[in-house]
């Protein structure tokens, strides 16, 4: 009987859980949309357009510098600013 009653008792405490997080996705939800409005709004009243949120940096930039990075192009700054590594000799393992 204790075990039954525990079950349920977990079981509720988990849908409200559930409840309350999707409740606060709700809000958190509600709160861009009244701020987009806003901000719609004012745009409105000045008489200026009104503009979609977007993402303002280039998700490409990153591949590039990687890619740029792979061909030594990064490496030589680095390679002049220490003129003791072009000393430097590989060593094999044995």
């Amino acid at each position: 009987m204790l075990n039954v009653l525990l079950r349920w008792v977990f079981r509720i405490v988990l849908f409200v859980a559930g409840l309350v997080f999707a409740a606060s996705l709700l809000v958190l939800l509600m709160g861009f949309a009244l701020l987009w409005s806003l901000r719609a709004a004012w745009a409105r009243l000045t008489g200026q357009r009104v503009t979609p949120w977007k993402m303002r940096t280039n998700p490409r930039e990153g591949w590039r510098k990687v890619y740029r990075a792979g061909q030594g192009e990064a490496v030589e700054p680095v390679l002049r600013k220490r003129d003791g590594l072009k000393d430097v000799t590989d060593v094999e393992v044995k």
